[in-house]
């Protein structure tokens, strides 16, 4: 599994955060379950920002079950009281059960129907292994990765296809271009960027982007000793004014404003 914190921008800022395998009965469905826990002292909240993945999650808390679109900027969520979420982080072939449109959730969400029916069942299902004491997080998993089974059903060839786009895209690896996605993939550019907005809503070149920004950020703030130039031609960048700009336009500060930062 990938680093826990990718896309995490301050770590050390994490309540409780636990990101678990999916079972094999899900594995083409969901790339991994993530579950925060929070307790906030009454009257303070704690900001968490996130460069989130370029891929559709799942969320179920104690209030909703939410569809949420990949993001193009920097995200965040201010916790407060004491809770907690179990998101899932959808795979390509997942998606066309859930939304026909997933352009349409970009940078948003929506809430699914939980008046009846298995929306229902799943939010109650996992509000109650939540609160069921030791073991509950393995548990909110099952009975999550059992409703999206049924719901999501056999997986046929088009989205494994869809699948390994975004292996190719985001794994360990990854293509720098999206010509170079296309040609691993044996099809043209305008058909990769079919299956992008299809899947997840964004275009490969989008995707990539938003992959290289957040190995950037992974590096700045865990290679304090390598320099920002090294960084950036180590991950593509044309230069380090390249990468200074990158964060600049998604984070809103600099690489070693954020480095900085970061240490504290």
């Amino acid at each position: 599994m990938v680093n826990p914190t990718r896309g995490v921008l301050y770590p050390a800022r994490l309540p409780e955060f636990h990101r678990l395998p999916a079972p094999a009965a899900v594995a083409d469905l969901v790339a991994w379950f993530w579950i925060p826990e929070w307790d906030i002292e009454p009257g303070l909240s704690s900001r968490q920002e996130v460069v989130a993945y370029p891929a559709l999650n799942l969320v179920v808390d104690a209030e909703a079950v939410t569809l949420s679109g990949a993001t193009t900027r920097l995200s965040h969520r201010d916790l407060r009281g004491k809770s907690w979420a179990v998101g899932a982080l959808l795979r390509p072939a997942a998606v066309a059960a859930l939304i026909d449109d997933p352009t349409a959730l970009v940078d948003g969400g929506r809430a699914l129907d939980a008046r009846g029916g298995d929306v229902a069942e799943l939010q109650g299902a996992v509000v109650a292994a939540m609160g069921s004491g030791d073991g509950h997080r393995d548990r909110a998993v099952e009975v999550f990765a059992g409703w999206l089974a049924e719901r999501v059903g056999p997986v046929e060839e088009p989205a494994r296809q869809a699948n390994a786009l975004m292996e190719i895209l985001m794994g360990e690896g990854a293509a720098l271009t999206p010509e170079e996605a296309a040609a691993r993939l044996a099809v043209s550019v305008r058909t990769l960027q079919r299956m992008t907005h299809r899947h997840v809503g964004l275009s490969p070149g989008a995707m990539i982007r938003r992959r290289r920004l957040q190995e950037a950020a992974v590096r700045v703030r865990e290679q304090p000793d390598v320099d920002l130039a090294s960084i950036a031609a180590d991950l593509g960048y044309a230069d380090h004014a390249h990468l200074t700009r990158d964060f600049q336009a998604v984070l809103g500060l600099a690489p070693r404003t954020y480095r900085s930062e970061s240490s504290r």
